[in-house]
């Protein structure tokens, strides 16, 4: 009925909501179910508030394979800044012509300009139909996808610590301060993580040839726009929406940390410091630098690795010799006085 009466932006809305309810709706069921196993209450606002960090958790790591495109997609074009500068001092008079082979550049190196923006695109829809499943189980008790009445209920009426209602926000506290206390916060936290994972992609994984270029410019504005408008909007979300998100977002920077850490862009700062890590690791093992055995700063002799033993070499005794070896090896002896004479009367007769 209200798709009808929006018209044809409310039907399309419809018809693309409504898949993401059923499975928004089966994913929250399927960790609710397993909260009450394990002996929550099943009305409690605990158990319902865990569903939808469980939910955020099977998203973002449905969501996996498009965040490593993204980062091929920031290291391409962080590493393609220096021939995008060259086009601009060439055809920075033309427009049309700049704009051209630009677009020829990203298609010659597969760098597509707007993959960095395709995670946080498909999460939108996700975020508005949770919104939209909070909001109208909270107002009306209207279940959506998978959920009953009475579920749908008691997801509306559900309270964090027995008084801070999920379907809550900031701007919709109900008079109720501990509502404003946990909403701020969670904005707090949204911003703050949403600020440090753009910092933290500019200070470690970007080469300086690309910290001057307009993809700088580009990340240096999302670096103080977005926290601002996630802190505008932030008033306004429902606690259950702000903890999505929040969730969300501790996820990106913890992700995006291990891959700079473990893969970072050539030329960067995260590079410099993965290669301190990987040779101090190599001398902790015993290898040198470039692989070759570590030497001994004192002695100037190549340390032995582990395992290998670190005794002194024994001195090799030489073998025993008769007496006639030693003689021959001394070489032919001085003659004795007998020989001495017989030898000068040999002389003589000879003479």
């Amino acid at each position: 009925m209200s798709a009808l009466v929006l018209g044809p932006l409310g039907t399309i809305g419809h018809y693309i909501l409504t898949p993401l309810y059923y499975a928004i709706s089966g994913v929250m069921l399927a960790w609710h179910w397993l909260f009450t196993t394990i002996g929550m209450d099943p009305a409690g606002g605990a158990s319902w508030a865990l569903s939808i960090i469980g939910l955020t958790l099977v998203i973002r790591a449905a969501l996996i394979p498009l965040f490593v495109k993204q980062i091929k997609a920031s290291r391409n074009m962080q590493l393609i800044q220096p021939k995008v500068k060259e086009l601009q001092k060439k055809y920075g008079h033309d427009r049309e012509r700049l704009a051209q082979e630009t677009m020829k550049l990203y298609k010659d190196s597969g760098t597509n300009p707007f993959a960095s923006c395709l995670p946080i695109l498909l999460q939108m829809p996700i975020f508005f139909a949770l919104f939209r499943l909070i909001d109208q189980a909270a107002k009306n008790g209207t279940a959506h996808g998978f959920m009953t009445e009475a579920q749908a209920e008691e997801f509306g009426n559900a309270k964090i610590f027995g008084v801070v209602p999920i379907s809550a926000s900031f701007t919709q506290s109900q008079g109720l301060l501990s509502v404003q206390i946990i909403a701020a916060c969670l904005v707090l936290a949204m911003t703050a993580t949403t600020f440090m994972t753009q910092r933290q992609l500019m200070a470690k994984n970007m080469p300086p040839d690309a910290l001057s270029g307009p993809y700088a410019q580009q990340q240096k504005m999302l670096l103080y726009v977005l926290p601002v408008v996630f802190a505008v909007g932030g008033i306004a979300f429902p606690i259950g929406v702000l903890l999505y998100w929040t969730t969300s977002n501790l996820w990106t920077m913890g992700q995006q940390f291990y891959v700079i850490r473990n893969n970072p862009a050539p030329g960067t700062e995260a590079a410099r410091l993965k290669e301190e890590r990987d040779r101090k690791k190599a001398i902790a093992r015993g290898d040198g630098a470039d692989g070759s055995a570590a030497v001994d700063a004192a002695t100037g002799e190549a340390e032995p690795t582990p395992g290998e033993d670190r005794r002194p070499a024994q001195r090799q005794q030489p073998k025993r010799q008769s007496k006639s070896q030693r003689q021959g090896k001394g070489g032919a002896k001085s003659p004795s006085g007998n020989q001495r004479s017989q030898n000068e009367k040999r002389n003589g007769n000879n003479q």
